[in-house]
């Protein structure tokens, strides 16, 4: 096999903008929260926006995706606007969910994005029944479902690599291993912590790749689109991640050292792909300004348009809800 990914200028700055476009919404995501603007629970991507970007960089419009309740970069990397996103983490009626999801719960049928989901492991069986759709109805689209390490200590995650190469589904598994699931270190929770290996164990072709680098993520992932597309089975990828906040908003940190953090962000995705285009004479320090005061704009009329929205009617509350008496 050979990738079709074609490295150029024009290319790199587009996915600089892309990650940029997360890391920003992200931070003022989190300034929001503490203003209570946003409710409930909040998971942050920030450190981990190669992984979204290298992904659906690798994927059609056809193609269908499963995220985990850390999905805001996964979202906007699919193409949901900043306003829909940030509307349903408001609560308002313009939310991409109708503003019943909120911040775990993302959703957009037009995009194949098939949401977030706040169960631990709960995308993968979802992904494996999409993807059996998709052979069945003799459909050219494959699945990609994201899920953290810390899904592979449940049992979804065999039970759908298992089906997945029994039935030989056209399914990509990305594991965004960010080492510490909640807050417990991979190596005090699982006594194999190569998880390609686990699910190579399945029968399941997997690799590893460096998921602080863009460019490495998106090569392997259209290395498994088209071993997907040319094989009609599965694939495993398992980036190497790192989050740079905690688990969610309350998430006090205490098993990891500021130092351990500091080392992390300084090969982080942003800051690693800023330096390879100024080092290789790719990039002007105005076109970065450029970029982060469109982004900035962005973020306002985001703002703008989740505050305008409209609160659902409690008319409206039982509306699509199932109750069986």
């Amino acid at each position: 096999m050979t990738s079709r990914l074609h490295i150029n200028r024009n290319h790199l700055i587009h996915q600089l903008r892309l990650m940029l476009r997360i890391r920003r919404f992200e931070e003022k995501c989190a300034e929001l929260y503490t203003q209570e603007k946003i409710r409930g629970f909040l998971h942050l991507y920030i450190g981990e926006e190669a992984v979204a970007v290298g992904v659906m960089s690798a994927l059609t419009g056809e193609d269908q995706v499963v995220a985990t309740y850390r999905e805001h970069g996964h979202a906007l990397a699919r193409g949901l606007t900043m306003g829909s996103v940030l509307a349903e983490m408001y609560g308002r009626t313009t939310g991409c969910s109708r503003g019943r999801g909120g911040s775990m719960h993302l959703f957009d049928k037009a995009l194949q994005f098939y949401g977030g989901n706040a169960i631990v492991g709960g995308g993968l069986p979802l992904a494996a029944g999409l993807a059996m759709a998709n052979k069945k109805m003799q459909r050219s689209a494959i699945t990609a479902c994201f899920f953290g390490e810390g899904a592979v200590a449940e049992g979804e995650f065999h039970e759908s690599l298992n089906l997945a190469a029994l039935w030989q589904l056209p399914v990509l598994f990305i594991c965004e291993n960010n080492r510490y699931a909640m807050g417990t270190a991979l190596t005090l929770s699982e006594s194999e912590t190569n998880i390609a290996k686990k699910a190579e164990s399945y029968g399941i072709t997997a690799t590893q790749v460096d998921g602080m680098n863009v460019v490495d993520v998106e090569a392997a992932a259209l290395e498994a689109a088209a071993y997907i597309h040319k094989e009609q089975r599965p694939y495993f990828l398992e980036c190497q991640t790192y989050r740079f906040r905690g688990h969610s908003s309350f998430d006090s940190q205490l098993y990891r050292s500021k130092e351990e953090i500091e080392q992390w962000e300084e090969k982080g995705p942003v800051r690693q792909l800023i330096q390879w285009l100024r080092n290789n004479s790719h990039f002007q320090d105005s076109e970065l300004d450029t970029i982060e005061k469109e982004i900035e704009q962005e973020i306002i009329a985001a703002m703008h348009f989740a505050e305008e929205g409209e609160w659902e009617s409690v008319d409206d509350l039982y509306r699509d809800v199932y109750s069986a008496k």
